[in-house]
């Protein structure tokens, strides 16, 4: 983000800037991303990322999920970038605010809130009695089920289908199944390929940013060529005060 804070203060707006330009500022943009979630260096960004997490068997798992994530359509982080490029603002203004959206627990975050719970419901007994203890006070399981997947999340299937999934995670999944009749997501599969790598805790989130830069800076350059503005309107639905 500090990265991304100082080409944002000092980048010309996408406003008026040709096609060329543009996407020059975003292959720099991107470097920018790339350096500081991979290093710096001229081999491909997964190559780099398996190196500064020191596991270069996870290297084609890390290539994978890289393109899995790449782009999902609409989702809060894409709409924030073209909302924020919608306006003139600079490429890397909106890759800033994208990145901060992505940052909430609801989205970006999602896969960390995956593992704290298989650890502590591993550390606590048998899995499957666990997550039903889980279930029974009220509470969701995290990393499964996806409104716009009734029947799977297709991301998740294809990433754990690949990994060498660890046994509790494995126990979990199958548990989870099997209670709330929910298939994994990428949240999920995430967690998973952290715990099948041993990479550090932060690297779901780092992975997920990294990956979606690539997808944002393409709907970016998309909405620029619209040359319009997003501005929804609001629709007051309170009361009426009475006419006096």
């Amino acid at each position: 983000m500090l990265a991304l804070a100082g080409r944002a203060a000092s980048d010309l707006p996408s406003l008026g800037r040709s096609p060329g330009a543009l996407r020059v500022d975003a292959g720099q943009v991107f470097a920018v991303v790339a350096d500081a979630f991979a290093g710096g260096g001229e081999a491909p960004v997964h190559m780099r990322l398996a190196t500064r997490y020191r596991r270069a068997a996870a290297a084609d798992d890390l290539r994978c999920v890289l393109v899995l994530l790449a782009d999902h359509e609409l989702n809060a982080s894409t709409f924030a970038a073209r909302v924020a490029v919608s306006t003139g603002a600079s490429l890397a203004a909106g890759t800033l605010a994208a990145l901060a959206t992505l940052g909430g627990p609801l989205h970006g975050r999602a896969s960390t809130e995956v593992a704290a719970l298989v650890d502590d419901i591993e550390a606590e007994g048998p899995i499957p009695g666990r997550l039903r203890a889980w279930l029974g006070e009220g509470r969701a399981v995290p990393g499964f089920g996806h409104r716009l997947y009734p029947h799977g999340d297709v991301r998740a299937a294809a990433l754990l289908d690949r990994l060498a999934v660890p046994p509790a995670f494995a126990e979990f999944r199958a548990a989870a199944e099997d209670l709330v009749g929910e298939a994994p997501n990428i949240d999920f599969a995430l967690a998973a390929l952290r715990a099948a790598h041993d990479l550090p805790s932060t690297a779901p989130m780092e992975i997920f940013a990294l990956a979606r830069s690539v997808g944002w800076l393409a709907h970016m350059l998309e909405q620029i060529e619209t040359g319009s503005i997003i501005r929804p309107r609001a629709r007051y639905t309170g009361s009426i005060p009475p006419v006096t």
